[in-house]
């Protein structure tokens, strides 16, 4: 128990004999945070504006498609207003937070690609006239990428950046 205790009390940064490099990379206060300029802001609105008009344009040919056909416009609408959301986050200054750097992570992009993704999939896998279990099968592997895609970007550690 002298142990436990002792291991508890400590600092992550001694935990296992922590090198300079890990004490390096302790969490540190920002005072500036590079964010997204104005080249940014434009593209962020013309996405958000090209999405939302893209979304109302699928439940108008939703609402007039046969019931065969309404599935697809259905998926698309959700794609599309899943993305809009997205982009409205993070040009409105939702969505994002500081990682180390002290830059600018838009988590709404992976939040986005999470939903989405699985989406795009089902829309093309009926299209397709894929079976349901290669269709589960390729969503599950997407999510898993996805997965990675987050835990590289927010990861600090350069070797295990690249190993996500």
């Amino acid at each position: 128990t002298g142990d436990l205790l002792l291991l508890t009390a400590m600092p992550f940064t001694q935990l296992a004999g922590a090198s300079a490099a890990a004490k390096a990379l302790a969490p540190t206060a920002c005072t500036t945070i590079e964010e997204v300029g104005s080249t940014g802001v434009g593209a962020l609105t013309l996405g958000f504006l090209a999405l939302a008009i893209t979304t109302v344009v699928m439940v108008a040919k939703a609402a007039s498609a046969d019931t065969e056909r309404r599935k697809y416009y259905f998926c698309c609408t959700f794609i599309c207003g899943v993305a809009t959301f997205s982009y409205f986050a993070m040009l409105s200054g939702q969505g994002w937070t500081a990682i180390a750097g002290c830059r600018q992570f838009f988590y709404a992009r992976y939040v986005d690609w999470f939903i989405t993704m699985p989406l795009i999939i089902l829309t093309l896998g009926l299209v397709a006239g894929q079976d349901l279990v290669t269709l589960a099968a390729v969503v599950g592997a997407d999510m898993l990428m996805i997965v990675a895609l987050y835990m590289g970007a927010v990861s600090v550690v350069t070797t295990v950046k690249w190993f996500w």
